[in-house]
């Protein structure tokens, strides 16, 4: 694509961006869970947990609209249609039964885990390229979702 103000060669713009839209389907996913979370939590930590959920799923909104719009300004087309979120996310489905707080917690520790595992991945193939753009933007989401991966460990208590 030549509508690009990037500098990058085509084919490291290419490759970037499909490890970025793998991100962005995990990403949608991930919105979905915590929002799931925050809707049906109860227990002892409600009061605490609920807000937390919350927050989880508005940051994650906020990080799939910033991988989006990089893929745009790469030159490529962001997708993420309901159903190719559901057939392409490499996270585990969220179970819809589940009400007690510390399960939800355990369930989002795990998943925020896969999700983080991706961004890394995706972060080295932007690093092999030599995109600091596309390095930066997704360090400063590891290091948003290692901060919540810690408050659910620490809630969990290791």
């Amino acid at each position: 694509m030549k509508n690009t103000p990037s500098r990058l060669p085509e084919k490291a713009r290419k490759q970037i961006s499909e490890a970025l839209c793998a991100v962005l389907t995990d990403g949608l996913d991930l919105y979905t869970q915590p929002k799931v979370a925050h809707w049906n939590i109860k227990g002892a930590h409600f009061a605490a947990l609920h807000p937390l959920f919350d927050q989880f799923a508005t940051d994650q909104a906020a990080n799939n609209d910033e991988v989006a719009e990089r893929v745009r300004t790469l030159g490529f087309l962001a997708v993420g249609t309901a159903r190719h979120v559901a057939k392409k996310s490499r996270l585990p489905d969220y179970p819809q039964n589940v009400t007690a707080d510390l399960d939800h917690v355990a369930l989002l520790a795990e998943r925020i885990g896969r999700h983080l595992d991706g961004l890394r991945g995706a972060r080295e193939v932007a690093k092999k390229h030599d995109d600091e753009d596309t390095f930066d933007l997704l360090t400063g989401m590891v290091e948003q979702f290692e901060k919540h991966a810690w408050f659910l460990h620490a809630t969990l208590g290791n």
